[in-house]
């Protein structure tokens, strides 16, 4: 066999999604026959401590505290940032004018005017980019989308989506600084309508075609909360809750939830669609399975499936256990990092690109928008 070619990574950002990340680079070859090999190259934050500590238990070979030196590093092919979302625009530009492959996790920035200049500096460069929306490449959702695209659903009349959490409910919980960045406005952009509902936009666009217009409304339940980083008592203005109905552009209705104060929900995301001929439904905590529904079977067996995705002819399964032993949340970023390495072999660009993530800003972006005019409000496109 031939040797594999490096592919040397340079990690912006130590935290949760940094650990995702990292797993995924480090465990893809061991399950997946590829051209590409990655290295754990260097990984950049600005603790000294903290960022020395994470390279020793991932991995990496060097540390950086400036991400500025790490972009400018020759030894470095692709920059993959895993910060806070002000940090998306500034970096990835910068890293795509280097000439770097970039990957970020998700959303692409803080809104659609920011993710613009993402897209055009890729665009610019002409290098690989890549948006880490994994709970596409969950085999049973992966699954979803082939059925949907043999046409056995027929055609589609409704798009259900909820993604709940109860983490923020308690009015003592600050705002700012490592770990609660996302409940800051200046640094998250906007609440759940970028973080959990961004999810179940992208999924959506994926699995049923563009959204043509919403109608929204948002809450934030906790108007003021301590600032970690400036000591202060400052206003909350991010979103706590956000609804909102969608009209698809294939002419299907779409309703769509997020919370974090549905207390008892750590990160329940559920989706289902009804079509002509059949429905599937898909809940994040039993992930290997798909409920499927098909109208064309035999009327006295006819009702709900659970389709339990483990077999070697269901998606990525073919590369894990034997039938009956199922995979987790991690796989299916390893999944998206095999899928990547695998377009860097073929010359194509893998989904979502920058710009196909632009197109769920442009969706999230209006619906704030609508939640403040009270009006239906068109989706941009991409």
């Amino acid at each position: 066999m031939a040797a594999k070619r490096p592919l040397n990574v340079g990690l912006v950002g130590c935290g949760f999604m940094g650990r995702t990340h990292s797993n995924a680079w480090g465990k893809v070859n061991q399950f997946f026959e590829l051209e590409f090999q990655p290295v754990l190259k260097a990984v950049c934050a600005r603790n000294p401590e903290e960022v020395q500590a994470f390279a020793e238990q991932w991995g990496y070979e060097s540390t950086e505290t400036d991400w500025r030196v790490l972009v400018a590093r020759e030894d470095i092919d692709l920059i993959d940032i895993a910060s806070p979302n002000d940090t998306h625009a500034e970096i990835a530009t910068a890293a795509a004018a280097a000439g770097k492959m970039v990957t970020t996790e998700k959303p692409l920035a803080r809104g659609g005017a920011e993710s613009e200049q993402m897209v055009k500096a890729v665009d610019a460069a002409g290098v690989p980019n890549m948006v880490w929306y994994n709970y596409r490449r969950v085999p049973a959702v992966t699954l979803a989308k082939q059925l949907v695209d043999e046409g056995r659903l027929g055609k589609i009349f409704h798009y259900r989506a909820k993604f709940l959490q109860d983490w923020t409910i308690s009015k003592d919980l600050p705002q700012g600084g490592t770990a609660l960045w996302r409940l800051d406005v200046n640094v998250a952009g906007s609440g759940v309508t970028g973080d959990l509902l961004a999810h179940c936009i992208d999924t959506a666009l994926w699995l049923n075609g563009d959204i043509d217009r919403v109608s929204a409304m948002t809450e934030t339940f906790v108007k003021e909360r301590h600032h970690n980083l400036t000591g202060k008592t400052e206003p909350v203005g991010i979103d706590d809750a956000s609804a909102f109905l969608a009209r698809f552009e294939n002419g299907s209705l779409g309703t769509f939830e997020a919370t974090r104060y549905a207390r008892g929900h750590k990160a329940l995301y559920t989706l289902e669609i009804n079509g002509e001929h059949a429905s599937i439904m898909w809940d994040l905590h039993d992930l290997h399975r798909l409920s499927y529904f098909d109208h064309g079977d035999e009327g006295r067996v006819r009702g709900w499936r659970s389709i339990h995705i483990t077999d070697s002819d269901h998606p990525y399964m073919a590369h894990w256990w034997v039938p009956g032993l199922q995979i987790g949340y991690e796989h299916s970023f390893i999944h998206q990092a095999a899928d990547f390495l695998t377009g860097l072999a073929t010359g194509e660009l893998v989904s979502p690109t920058f710009r196909e993530a632009l197109a769920t800003d442009y969706v999230t972006d209006a619906v704030l928008k609508s939640a403040t005019s009270e009006k239906w409000e068109m989706v941009k496109r991409a």
